[in-house]
């Protein structure tokens, strides 16, 4: 019952987010891959200079900066001169970890954070503990309204949010496992025990 509960809750938070008109500037722009309108909303933002440089992250290893590029329609002069691209990150936890290093590489206080709507709690989580002080400014893309109660009368809504609703409780659960710090900074699980031998 208190899962279900939580489901509720969490579809209609996720219902409720609309992407900001004028948002306020940032140092950076980060955007995670996962669909077109997420890059094109993050390219408009850097091109109407809410941010210095922008970050995309989770980029598939074929694509290269010149096919980005096109395939986005980008302006060929902003894209080279600040775009960085991340093909390391295969999952929304490495989205994380490559994100919160360039944060880090670029001495960056203030971040816009772009990505869908339902899969903003869990981005914001994930790359709010391994960020210390920099202030991450939510961005949520919308690519079906789901207001007033939309999400429960459509089925491939309704799929999508449970599916990430059960992601985002995992995610929380990880938080109470104990963590380790890397020789990189970037916080992992610890695996160790001491009763591993027994």
């Amino acid at each position: 019952m208190l899962f279900a509960a939580g489901f509720g809750v969490f579809a209609h938070h996720i219902s409720s987010l609309t992407t900001p008109k004028n948002p306020p500037s940032a140092d950076g722009i980060i955007v995670l891959t996962g669909g077109q309108a997420r890059l094109d909303a993050a390219l408009e933002l850097l091109k109407s200079g809410k941010g210095k440089r922008l970050l995309i992250s989770g980029v598939h290893p074929s694509a290269g900066r010149k096919s980005l590029q096109i395939a986005t329609g980008a302006d060929k002069a902003l894209f080279s001169c600040c775009v960085d691209i991340d093909h390391a990150a295969l999952d929304t936890i490495g989205n994380a970890e490559e994100s919160a290093k360039w944060i880090e590489d670029h001495a960056y206080s203030s971040v816009i954070l772009v990505t869908n709507n339902y899969h903003m709690p869990r981005s914001m989580l994930e790359l709010g503990r391994l960020i210390a002080d920099a202030d991450l400014k939510p961005y949520p893309v919308v690519n079906t309204r789901l207001d007033g109660g939309g999400w429960m009368t459509n089925r491939g809504a309704l799929r999508v949010l449970f599916t990430e609703y059960t992601k985002y409780v995992a995610a929380l659960a990880r938080a109470v496992v104990p963590l380790r710090s890397t020789a990189g900074g970037v916080a992992v699980v610890d695996a160790s025990s001491k009763t591993a031998a027994n």
